[in-house]
């Protein structure tokens, strides 16, 4: 049997001791503990030694734990600070009441009754009390305790190794231990000598440990691959601030002043308020007669105090017409990417802050043929065979579409919004040309590219996302003809 000196040499070591630790035999081999697990492991897939692992957990109070452990946890604390009924209003007072008042309830303790706690006379010591005196005694509470922080958790692992039968009859046999050479010099190779050197053996079927090199977040190489992209297209990116106006947000893009958006469950709004620029007044007029087109307006009531408003952007458009307006001439083709916020429910699939992939084109002959187009191939060099698109509304653009891309096991999943700018967006601002738009969610493809089940993922401290995510994640490719 072929064994590297290493195995021969824990063999030998553990023939006199037929069982030991691992601190133990490192000592006596002159290695670390984590050298003899490994010559333990490849000994064991021989059957010449048996190694056990064992998991050991212990408890241990935090500081708060300490103190509670000492005084009583909350609830008997406050429990203890009154006879028999107290006023709530009364018992609101004690410092302990924004806990113990719930946990006292919870527990049957005592029971409120038109604005008077009463005792129940139920209060013998739990199994969480219990546990927090003598958490070695281990017991239902010690889960309980944990949740509340007053506990933590500490897991530690021991390794025994045991000479089998094989490896001992192995090691009475007589093991000759001589040195060996894992690498080998130019001079040796070129001379001949390695013929007479006792070599190494390598098991090739045997896989090495994992080490895990620095790496960047999968979805912020996500979000440079995008950019990559884009600047291969051709376009330029450009940055703006997290705080907007309403303005610019929304009464720039012609959105009406009453539109749900700006409603406060969409919209986080700031107290700080900034100056109108120069011109808002022809945005003004857009909204309440058209101003010198051929458009109506919205009608009704337009005020500065609204416009003056600050909010946390909600897309990156207030960027992409911040631009326009300081580049008014063609050609204009840039992109943004960065972080918006809504007033959202957060669950699974959405969030109350994400990225948002934003580019617009403006030029004297783009079409609408050229924004189906250039979104085709972004999503084309993202991985995505099958591209389609669907009608949509904004209030911002017109004609509208809705791009889809086809995900094996998904179907058709829609990534966004696009069109052509309206006129009462541009003619303000004395913008005459043509200018192409699209806003799309950076976080779904990221979700399919990564594929997560959970939005919330991407934002987690998660070594082990990390580790495990390919530097590329292919997608799965479409069926033909989609």
């Amino acid at each position: 049997m072929d064994l590297s000196l290493n195995e021969k040499r824990l063999i030998k070591v553990l023939e006199p001791l037929k069982k030991s630790d691992p601190a133990t035999l490192a000592r006596a081999m002159e290695t670390s503990a984590e050298s003899v697990i490994q010559f333990a492991m490849l000994l064991a897939g021989r059957g010449l030694v048996l190694l056990e692992k064992e998991v050991t957990t212990r408890y241990a109070h935090t500081d708060e734990g300490s103190r509670y452990a000492r005084e009583g946890l909350p609830e008997r604390q406050l429990l203890q600070s009154f006879k028999d009924r107290i006023p709530m209003s009364d018992l609101t007072k004690h410092p302990l009441s924004r806990v113990g008042i719930g946990q006292m309830r919870k527990k049957g303790w005592a029971v409120v009754r038109d604005g008077v706690v009463e005792k129940t006379g139920k209060d013998m010591p739990g199994e969480d009390e219990i546990a927090l005196k003598d958490p070695s005694r281990g017991g239902p509470g010690i889960a309980v305790l944990v949740k509340r922080g007053l506990l933590t958790e500490h897991q530690g692992t021991k390794y025994l190794i045991t000479l089998t039968p094989e490896g001992y009859a192995l090691a009475k046999s007589g093991l000759k231990i001589q040195p060996e050479v894992g690498t080998l010099t130019r001079e040796q190779i070129i001379g001949g000598s390695w013929k007479d050197l006792h070599l190494r053996h390598y098991g090739l079927g045997t896989l090495p440990r994992k080490i895990y090199p620095g790496k960047v977040h999968p979805y912020q190489r996500l979000l440079d691959e995008m950019r990559q992209i884009l600047l291969e297209m051709g376009f330029a990116e450009i940055y703006g601030g997290l705080a907007q106006s309403s303005f610019w947000n929304f009464d720039a893009l012609f959105q009406p002043q009453d539109h749900p958006a700006r409603e406060m469950q969409d919209t986080f709004f700031l107290k700080e308020t900034v100056p109108l620029p120069p011109g808002y007044e022809k945005v003004k007029d857009m909204h309440l007669h058209g101003g010198t087109t051929s458009s109506t307006g919205w009608g009704g009531n337009w005020t500065k105090d609204k416009a003056q408003q600050c909010v946390l952007r909600t897309h990156t458009t207030s960027l992409s017409i911040q631009h326009l307006v300081s580049h008014p001439e063609p050609p204009v083709k840039v992109f943004c990417i960065g972080r918006v916020y809504r007033r959202e429910s957060i669950d699974s699939t959405h969030l109350a802050e994400f990225e948002q992939l934003e580019g617009i084109v403006m030029d004297k002959d783009v079409t609408f043929r050229h924004l189906l187009g250039f979104l085709k191939e972004f999503y084309g060099r993202m991985g995505f065979e099958g591209v389609r698109f669907r009608p949509g509304y904004f209030p911002y653009t017109e004609p509208s579409v809705e791009p889809e891309v086809f995900v094996d096991g998904l179907g058709w999943v829609e990534m966004g919004g696009a069109g052509i700018f309206r006129e009462e967006v541009r003619a303000p601002w004395g913008i005459r040309y043509p200018v192409l738009a699209w806003g799309l969610g950076v976080s779904r493809v990221a979700m399919l590219r990564l594929g997560l089940k959970d939005l919330r993922q991407l934002y987690r401290t998660d070594i082990d996302l990390v580790r495990e995510t390919p530097l590329w994640s292919p997608l799965q490719k479409s069926p033909g003809g989609k």
